[in-house]
């Protein structure tokens, strides 16, 4: 039996939109692919969604005099979820080029489940 080929995996991670459209519409046999896939999205949306959460708080908190300086200080939490995603996208195409079906860390399990396909 044949492995499927990585190109389409390292292509979910590679290019975020046009990648996902990619193997949405032309790779959803390719299950190496379609699994990238759903790594992928979830880690866009652990992304943006650490940055909405602190947009809201920071809001909130500078409605309170003087905390300003709180909710500029808490954007270090930002920091380190978009480094860390900068780790886990890396390591996410490391493992579709090698044909791997690992689930990145933090997020991977929770992505897995994501109903794309």
């Amino acid at each position: 039996m044949s492995r499927p080929s990585p190109f389409p995996a390292v292509i979910a991670y590679l290019i975020p939109v046009i990648g996902w459209l990619y193997v949405y519409m032309f790779q959803r046999g390719n299950s190496l692919a379609v699994y990238h896939l759903r790594q992928a999205v979830g880690l866009a949306v652990f992304l943006i969604g650490t940055l909405l959460v602190w947009a809201v708080v920071a809001w909130i908190i500078a409605q309170i005099p003087f905390m300003v300086v709180l909710s500029v200080a808490l954007f270090t939490i930002v920091i380190a979820a978009y480094l860390f995603g900068f780790v886990a996208w890396v390591m996410g195409m490391l493992n579709a080029a090698q044909n791997k079906s690992t689930p990145l860390p933090l997020i991977g399990q929770w992505a897995s489940r994501l109903p794309i396909v």
